[in-house]
């Protein structure tokens, strides 16, 4: 059983029920992008129709690709949830600075004495960033004690992470974003010299990101609390890898598989699948984990405890990668020569879980999985992913078909890596949709709303629909296509597309299959 009310954050939400339902929505893909009113207008459509479960894909800071799997940092937020108007609301910014261009919000929050004019001008490229850095000026000038106070215990209980995240950030400005294995070997290697002159220099630019990471942890706290009120349970998402151009392999280098000149020699990805015919090539680097487990696995504590705190339930996406991951060599293009290499999963699961006995944890089991990633995550009782797109077109052994479903799992039409459902019957082969037909007694489908009660109805604990087949969308709505580069992560939903018949239909889904 899936006890979301075990964190004690949520334990008088209503879901220690065995069956509960929820919708799988980015926060980019909000109308507005952000933890603004249409967040909390998602949440009151999320408890209108009986659903207790928000799930997230990873909210951290991304490169420019936009990738929530990429990220500059397994800890910062995203400032580009971070809504204004709520800053306005708590006069940290006025209606006028919000209409102030790019310059004059330069000139009005960085022009102080030593700033340099090459930071300002590349990170205050956007009005987002300036107006960011507009309130920390205003923080500082009317200096409201209990807001002091309040930040003052954030950067306390994020040293661990916050001022690495600070520096690298400036000096990836600086180094107008070239990777830091390309920055200058001094400032590469974090020469103490180098690097208390930067603090130095650049002492108002690191308070500004500082305090920016503040505002977007304390609105989404804002957000998960008025979602924890409704009876909604937010659920994250984990990268099991973190990027290698991120504040995380250039502060602490030793922890990651990489040779003397701090280059990878060997990255992840995954073997040839459903997904991809040459694998995929994610370019991460492999955890040294003989050095992460001579300290107690001290970095995966802060990172959960970052998760912890953010959310009520986790996704570890690539759940296989803590028993063995695909090592492939960094010189090839292509994930089809890597090789399996072995990780102490159970020593992590088994630390963690003393660490953190509240915490629920979901595996994300997608993909090739061994009878040995199969025994480690029942061994931790961590419910596995059914995802109904994969059922149909094989034999009646298929795990993933609706009868096979087991109880402690969460079952999806679809994920963020597929197809909408509607897109994938349309373009899925005759023997998969024969199989379905024959199912559904039917040849002519109520897509996607057939799969959606096909999933309601399973033994799973869990079920989460993404939102475009709540929306009933086709494939030109897709979130993200594996393995491709282009036109990923930018897919955002209109609120006069979900009809109160759409809303009455997936309410009803609900309540019929016992998941209200």
């Amino acid at each position: 059983m899936i006890k979301v009310s075990a964190n004690p954050n949520v334990e008088h939400l209503n879901l220690t029920s065995k069956r509960c339902a929820g919708v799988l929505l980015h926060i980019s893909s909000l109308p507005m992008a952000d933890f603004g009113v249409d967040a909390t207008r998602f949440v009151d459509f999320l408890a209108e129709v009986g659903a207790s479960i928000w799930q997230t894909l990873p909210l951290n800071m991304p490169h420019d690709d936009g990738s929530p799997y990429q990220c500059l940092s397994a800890h910062a937020g995203n400032p580009a949830f971070i809504n204004l108007q709520i800053l306005v609301e708590q006069n940290l910014l006025s209606g006028d600075d919000l209409r102030l261009n790019k310059h004059s919000l330069q000139a009005q929050a960085l022009s102080l004495p030593d700033s340099p004019s090459e930071f300002a001008s590349t990170y205050l490229k956007a009005n987002r960033h300036a107006a960011l850095a507009k309130a920390y000026f205003n923080y500082k000038h009317y200096q409201n004690t209990a807001l002091q106070k309040e930040f003052g215990v954030f950067c306390r209980q994020n040293s661990a992470w916050l001022g690495d995240f600070a520096l690298f950030l400036v000096l990836r400005e600086k180094f107008k974003h070239a990777s830091w294995s390309d920055w200058p070997t001094a400032y590469k290697n974090k020469q103490p010299a180098v690097i208390a002159s930067v603090k130095q220099r650049y002492a108002h630019e690191i308070a500004v990101i500082k305090f920016t990471q503040f505002l977007f942890f304390r609105q989404w706290h804002a957000l998960k609390t008025y979602a924890n009120q409704k009876g909604i349970a937010m659920f994250g998402d984990i990268p099991i890898f973190v990027a290698y151009d991120s504040a995380d392999v250039w502060a602490k280098p030793q922890l990651f598989k990489l040779d003397s000149h701090k280059n990878m020699q060997v990255v992840a990805g995954v073997p040839p699948d459903y997904f991809s015919e040459t694998g995929q090539r994610w370019g991460n680097p492999h955890y040294n984990w003989p050095v992460m487990q001579a300290t107690g696995f001290s970095w995966w504590k802060r990172r959960i405890l970052t998760q912890q705190r953010m959310f009520d339930l986790v996704r570890i996406d690539h759940f296989r990668g803590i028993q063995s991951a695909w090592e492939i060599p960094a010189a090839d293009e292509t994930a089809i020569n890597g090789t399996w290499a072995l990780a102490p999963g159970d020593d992590l699961l088994r630390v963690l879980r003393k660490q953190f006995p509240a915490l629920q944890l979901i595996a994300e089991d997608l993909g090739i999985i061994t009878p040995e990633v199969d025994a480690l995550r029942k061994k931790h009782h961590l419910p596995g992913m059914k995802i109904l797109q994969f059922a149909f077109g094989g034999d009646d052994s298929n795990p993933y078909l609706p009868a096979n479903i087991e109880p402690n799992s969460v079952v999806y039409t679809g994920t963020h890596d597929n197809d909408t459902s509607l897109g994938w019957y349309q373009s899925t082969d005759d023997n998969a949709k024969n199989h379905l037909h024959a199912l559904l007694k039917t040849t002519s489908p109520n897509m996607p709303q057939d799969l959606i009660t096909l999933a309601m109805s399973s033994n799973a604990d869990m079920a989460i629909i993404p939102m475009q087949d709540i929306l009933g969308l086709d494939a030109k709505h897709r979130m993200n296509t594996p393995g491709t580069i282009v036109g990923n992560w930018q897919w955002q939903f209109d609120w006069n597309a979900l009809s109160d018949n759409k809303r009455q239909l997936f309410k009803d889904a609900i309540v019929q299959s016992m998941r209200a």
